[in-house]
């Protein structure tokens, strides 16, 4: 991320959460229950970009993955389980301090890195994820182009994000976040951007959006995969 997509008071605000990260029952526990199912969509588009045997059980042995905002971990740890040389990247030091602890205590080698994307050098690679990422920073545009030139020659990108409806206001910032299921002012609605808003920016950048999967939430299936998109969704991007 460049420094004009980089928000400090949102860095900061998820530096806080960082020791309690990894507890299921703690202030990331929505995240626990979310990342079940955009892992599934992830291994699905793994799979399908190069046509993989969907019994296997590392379909990225042989393969680099970056995943940008990765928070304390809870995506690069599956990644490097399927067989991805894994880099995790964020703008919370604390967060990669966290990451870096937890991934050595499950004996997985994943180098984690504080800063910004653009300046950190790290080269390009076969699989970018962005999940949860894009509503936080500043200038939007600005994020997508910083992901294009990470993305190697015939790489896959992902990203999810929720989508700005009346649906996500009342959900995920006045319901969630005020009855204790979201850290309060984890959402900014206004923030929250449009597959129509997001394919305009991929496309600026030159890369194509595949079609956008629902992530929804129901009472009786909790989270899950569905075609309503219309509190959080999840998208594949590659060169156009």
């Amino acid at each position: 991320m460049s420094n004009a997509t980089i928000r400090a008071d949102e860095a900061a605000h998820f530096g806080r959460l960082a020791a309690d990260w990894w507890d299921p029952k703690g202030s990331s526990a929505m995240l626990h229950r979310l990342n079940p199912v955009r892992l599934g969509v992830v291994r699905a588009a793994i799979d399908a970009h190069w046509r993989g045997d969907s019994r296997g059980v590392r379909p990225l042995a042989g393969k680099t993955a970056l995943d940008v905002g990765c928070g304390a971990g809870l995506l690069c740890e599956p990644l490097a389980r399927l067989g991805g040389e894994v880099t995790g990247v964020d703008a919370a030091a604390e967060n990669i301090t966290v990451a870096a602890a937890h991934a050595r205590g499950a004996g997985l080698e994943i180098a984690y890195r504080h800063g910004d994307l653009a300046k950190l050098g790290l080269g390009r690679f076969d699989l970018v994820t962005a999940l949860e990422v894009i509503e936080h920073v500043a200038d939007k545009a600005a994020f997508v182009a910083a992901l294009k030139p990470a993305l190697a020659p015939g790489g896959l990108m992902v990203l999810s994000t929720p989508n700005r409806t009346a649906a996500s206001r009342l959900l995920m910032v006045e319901g969630a976040e005020r009855f204790g299921l979201i850290p309060r002012g984890t959402h900014h609605w206004d923030d929250f951007i449009t597959p129509d808003e997001l394919g305009a920016l991929l496309a600026e950048a030159g890369l194509a959006m595949g079609t956008p999967g629902g992530i929804a939430w129901s009472p009786g299936k909790g989270l899950h995969l569905s075609d309503d998109l219309a509190l959080n969704y999840i998208v594949t991007a590659t060169s156009a």
